[in-house]
């Protein structure tokens, strides 16, 4: 009997496949849809920094308006409006996934300054969610700011997180750090269970006809996952957290990979947009006649066994890699 099983963030999981955060989350007969499929948990949406400072400063200037309205009106309770409404909305959308599902819920929440971070953590934490994984999602355009100051202030608010909340907590983090490993070291130090690699930036395009910025989003492609994936096998065994690899998963192939890379899960968002929930049941169908036919018998066993300390040629995670790759092109004829 193969053993898909893992453990991330202290959570015991099935199997090692996780629905990342995704507008699949938004409604709950698709997250039923894929705990039936064979998702061992899922990812909330985002609750973005952005949408908080809106609630508080629409609320501030409503209750402001309303100083001098009189009890009796009909309109003394100020209409705050959709978009103050989306945190109190996400954390009954937590509570309402929780009793749909017996799978595990992990909240998400995507900012960079401590704010109302420590109150919504705690909130979620109060909603039901088993976990939280914070989305260091931040675009440094001020050329006097310094990257210390950044990686302070990130450090400081995962402590400030971690302190508030008895759930374990992740971090999702992009790739453009100076040094990755010394701050994935600092992160864990500061309280963090868990490092999701890498966040997708988003990046704006042109649109020439109109002279506007366009807002696309593009799904992840296989490829995506090899800077993940090189990594994670960089990192594993080498700090006290699981790591999650996500960005580029798309077959039983790239979950399989990213097992062998040292991850604790291995997180999906695109490929079941694409596909829908019933995809899931083929990933797991392939991983399973995959480890029958090369003879693994767990999961657990293959974690870390391509990562950086268990293979023949460390180097080929480091720079040394860069010139192979480089000399196996072949020119086209």
């Amino acid at each position: 009997m193969i053993d898909l099983s893992t453990t991330y963030l202290g959570l015991q999981l099935k199997n090692p496949l996780v629905a990342s955060a995704s507008p699949l989350s938004k409604k709950i007969d698709q997250v039923r849809q894929l705990e039936e499929a064979g998702v061992s948990a899922v990812v909330m949406y985002s609750l973005f920094e952005e949408q908080i400072i809106h609630e508080s400063l629409e609320l501030d200037h409503n209750l402001s308006r309303s100083t001098n309205s009189s009890p009796e009106a009909a309109s003394y309770l100020p209409d705050t409006g959709v978009h103050s409404l989306l945190p109190e909305k996400y954390l009954d959308h937590v509570r309402k996934l929780k009793q749909a599902v017996k799978i595990p819920v992990i909240g998400s929440l995507n900012g960079v300054s401590k704010g109302g971070w420590v109150r919504y953590a705690r909130l979620i934490q109060d909603a039901g969610a088993d976990a939280l994984e914070l989305n260091l999602y931040y675009l440094p355009v001020d050329a006097a700011l310094r990257a210390e100051e950044i990686e302070d202030a990130q450090v400081e608010l995962v402590a400030a997180v971690k302190t508030s909340i008895s759930i374990p907590l992740a971090v999702k983090l992009s790739p453009f750090y100076t040094s990755l490993p010394h701050f994935v070291h600092r992160l864990v130090q500061a309280g963090a269970d868990g490092i999701v690699l890498f966040n997708r930036f988003y990046q704006p395009d042109f649109d020439i006809e109109e002279l506007s910025i366009a807002h696309t989003l593009d799904l992840s492609v296989p490829a995506e996952m090899r800077l993940p994936l090189r990594w994670i096998s960089i990192l594993y065994g080498s700090i006290d957290a699981d790591l999650a690899l996500t960005s580029g998963i798309h077959s039983h192939e790239g979950i399989l990979k990213a097992m062998m890379a040292g991850a604790k899960a291995a997180m999906m968002a695109s490929e079941l947009l694409h596909a829908g929930p019933a995809r899931v049941g083929e990933l797991l169908a392939g991983l399973t006649t995959w480890m029958t036919e090369h003879e693994y018998v767990s999961i657990k066993q293959m974690q870390g066994s391509m990562s950086q300390k268990s293979v023949a040629e460390p180097a080929a995670f480091e720079r040394a890699n860069y010139m192979k790759v480089l000399g196996s092109f072949q020119e086209l004829p």
